[in-house]
């Protein structure tokens, strides 16, 4: 990591980094000097772009062209390229950032993303565009945070609560089957629908509670891991770009937002 390449903002008792050379990520988000977010290489919030989640076998068919991304979670491709990439900072201030990358190889497509990420006392607003330079393609977008489970304060471990209108079946590929099912309990690597916009609460019983709030209504949650929990507001469900494609062209960006507020408890 560069520090040229780490943006700092800070409103509030709120202090984030933000890592443009690592894949545009959020590398640290801070409340009252307690770190939120699972520290190391791959972890702290990275966005999903140009899809989300898995893509069955690395495969996608647009028009009569199937294309084939790299197996990066053999036997699928994950999370986008956005990740793996070096973004641009366009702009820095105290309390906003603006990246941009480039997408290509190994995206078959050119075109621009571009991410604005603004602070305020209290909430932490993401926004992320998606643009075709050239011909139009199916893209997803959304937002990975690796958020602790336990803040090392001596407290409860982090729960989840949200309220689903359903779940996507999850095959054994770990693939939505395409069915919709009544939510089941977890531990989750599901992705949930939710009509009216994603809503989901990471407390820390006593510490903190912090709602993860889009207009979108798609979310995938994990908690497998000890570590961490994960709540992945996206613009649609993984094997999407096959599934749900949604077309980016050059009259017609893809466009999404999440916004993330606290509040201490106790």
């Amino acid at each position: 990591m560069s520090t040229e390449d780490v943006v700092r903002l800070a409103a509030g008792e709120a202090e984030v980094s933000v890592d443009a050379g690592d894949g545009g990520r959020l590398s640290s988000l801070r409340i009252g000097g307690v770190e939120l977010l699972r520290q190391g290489a791959g972890f702290g919030s990275f966005p999903m772009v140009p899809w989300c989640g898995r893509v069955a076998e690395g495969r996608f068919r647009d028009g009569a062209e199937v294309w084939r991304l790299p197996l990066n979670d053999p036997p699928h491709a994950i999370h986008g390229t956005g990740r793996e990439m070096p973004w641009k900072v366009a702009l820095a201030s105290g309390t906003e950032t603006v990246l941009t990358c480039e997408l290509g190889e190994p995206w078959p497509y050119p075109g621009r993303v571009t991410q604005r990420i603004a602070l305020e006392d209290g909430a932490l607003t993401l926004c992320m565009g998606v643009e075709a330079y050239e011909s139009s393609f199916p893209a997803q977008i959304g937002w990975h945070p690796w958020f602790l489970r336990d803040l090392g304060r001596g407290g409860e471990g982090a729960r989840l609560e949200f309220d689903a209108a359903w779940q996507e079946e999850r095959g054994g590929d770990h693939l939505p089957t395409g069915r919709r099912i009544a939510p089941l309990p977890g531990p989750w690597d599901d992705c949930f629908g939710m009509p009216d916009g994603v809503d989901v609460k990471v407390v820390w019983p006593g510490e903190l509670e912090l709602t993860v709030a889009s207009r979108e209504q798609w979310v995938v949650v994990y908690d497998e891991q000890a570590e961490a929990v994960c709540v992945e507001p996206q613009t649609g469900p993984p094997n999407g770009l096959n599934t749900l494609p949604r077309l980016v062209t050059q009259l017609d960006p893809l466009e999404a937002s999440t916004t993330w507020s606290w509040r201490r408890l106790g």
